[in-house]
């Protein structure tokens, strides 16, 4: 990342990352985030596969997919907002109910 970073800016990159959060401190993961929005901002685009709630809580558009691992997996379950997946109860599957209880919490722990 860092020597991607180094990079002139073209703005028109696609980055895949597949769980780029497994084994960060919170720390690091803070920097990680703002790293990745570096990259959106200056117009590259990011898909990024993680399981992660902070980092999942952090992105434009989520694609998700279940409803369970393995052979029960594979569908699409949502795809959308992360406002949209967090307000939507009825049809938020594994992910939204996990994502909305996460959000709860920093909310609350954040006095907010």
């Amino acid at each position: 990342l860092v020597s991607e970073l180094r990079k002139r800016s073209v703005g028109d990159t696609l980055y895949l990352l597949d769980e780029p959060s497994t084994g960060l401190h919170m720390a690091d993961l803070e920097r990680l985030l703002k790293v990745l929005q570096r990259f959106v901002t200056r117009g590259d685009t990011l898909i990024v596969i993680e399981h992660n709630l902070d980092v999942v809580a952090a992105a434009d558009w989520i694609v998700d997919l279940g409803p369970g691992g393995g052979v029960n997996g594979g569908q699409l379950v949502y795809q959308g907002l992360v406002s949209d997946l967090i307000s939507n109860k009825k049809n938020a599957g594994i992910t939204g109910s996990y994502l909305r209880a996460h959000v709860k919490h920093v909310m609350a722990a954040s006095g907010g």
